[in-house]
């Protein structure tokens, strides 16, 4: 018996029965869904945040002032006051990988225009800021280099400051607004950027001149943060280890001894949050992957009633002529068949549950090739493993004990 044989009456033998064929791919084809929508919504997940990392910048290296104890006490990272002014022209003068470098003092204030007033974050900042973190001004104009070293009280604020406060497509340039009662003439108006990878609204910031924010409204002579960017994408690893011996080395620091810093670079970021995602799809991949071998094993179970139903069915063909490798094969199969059919369902249903996700709950979700090869193969594979016992079977019937079978 050809394979074509034995496919159309694999076939016809599942139309016969086509509600519990429905019934019997139902485990295959939630089970494939299941691991294409949970793939799709931690794959799309990790795109967004990975291209949220982006929005930090570009070749970003950061350097952060560490938590230090304190009489046995550990104290709190963003009260320390270890960054200085001198770790810049350190960073300038001793890091060749280091392209750009800006300090970075901020303050949560109160904002007042006119009648409306709104709560923002105040970033005192230099000239390389704005380039570090791959942001432009799309409205207005930009700080000279001299007003970002200067006391000047100007500012360029975000998108989410001006509908506060101004309203929506507002074009707020040259008006004044008051931070803690201190003016700052509006000078710019950044792109938008939307949310960062924590939930943060990007668009909802001042920036104003470093010296200004510094002694204007800190009233501080130390740096919260420093910004740097490295001249490229293969030296961040370099610029961080520069920037380390860097700082130590101004603070004449032995090896042994704990640096008052903490140094955090995009790829660092990026491999944490990459192990957090791929941990998580792998576990919902896996708790999917359990209807899977349910649905196999509905499979294996239909298709021994199969063979127990067709006994004489089986006798009277091997009567005539069929091998056990026939009967073998046509059972297989039937039970592929089952599988296959279920897994491309699935792969339908899957794609659809993913697409729904993304459209009505705006949560990405990225189906890929590799999670539809894979689930189909794995569908497949299913098929053969369990379908194999039950054709198995009924190639090993005697021919004689199954045309007696009633």
């Amino acid at each position: 018996m050809n394979f074509i044989n034995i496919f159309r009456i694999a076939i016809l033998a599942l139309l016969k029965n086509k509600t519990r064929s429905l019934l019997t791919m139902l485990g295959v084809i939630i089970g494939v869904a299941s691991v294409i929508a949970m793939l799709a919504i931690g794959q799309g997940s990790n795109d967004s945040i990975q291209k949220q990392i982006q929005t930090l910048g570009t070749n970003v290296v950061m350097v952060m002032p560490a938590a230090m104890s304190q009489g046995g006490v550990k104290q709190d990272a963003g009260a320390s006051q270890s960054l200085v002014m001198q770790d810049i022209e350190a960073i300038k003068r001793s890091c060749p990988s280091v392209a750009l470098v800006s300090p970075v003092v901020r303050k949560g204030a109160q904002l007042i225009a006119a009648s409306k007033n709104s709560r923002s974050t105040i970033y005192g900042v230099n000239e390389d800021y704005l380039q570090i973190k791959n942001q432009s001004v799309e409205l207005g104009q930009n700080f000279s280099d001299q007003d970002y070293h200067g006391v000047k009280k100007i500012c360029i604020i975000g998108k989410t400051v001006v509908t506060n406060l101004f309203g929506e497509n507002a074009n707020p340039v040259g008006e004044t607004i008051r931070i803690e009662n201190v003016p700052f003439k509006i000078v710019g108006v950044l792109e938008s950027k939307g949310q960062s990878m924590m939930g943060q609204d990007q668009d909802d910031v001042v920036i104003a001149p470093f010296a200004c924010v510094q002694k204007r409204l800190l009233s501080i002579d130390y740096i919260n943060t420093i910004f740097t960017s490295a001249v490229s994408k293969e030296l961040v690893t370099a610029a961080s280890e520069e920037i380390g011996q860097a700082l130590r080395s101004r603070r004449k620091l032995q090896p042994e001894d704990d640096a008052p810093f903490d140094i955090r670079t995009q790829e660092e970021i990026s491999k944490v949050f990459s192990s957090i995602t791929g941990v998580l799809m792998i576990l919902l991949s896996s708790i999917a992957a359990v209807s899977l071998i349910v649905g196999g094993i509905g499979i294996m179970n239909i298709m021994l009633v199969s063979v127990t139903e067709r006994t004489r069915e089986i006798g009277l063909r091997m009567a005539i002529g069929a091998k056990g490798k026939d009967i073998l094969s046509q059972f297989l199969v039937e039970s592929i068949l089952l599988s296959a059919i279920g897994g491309f369902i699935g792969i339908c249903l899957g794609y659809g549950v993913s697409l729904i996700f993304t459209i009505v709950m705006n949560w990405p979700a990225t189906v890929s090739v590799n999670s539809i090869i894979l689930s189909f193969t794995f569908a497949t594979c299913i098929g053969v493993f369990f379908g194999w016992y039950p054709a198995r079977k009924a190639s090993k019937l005697n021919p004689i004990d199954a045309l007696r079978y009633e």
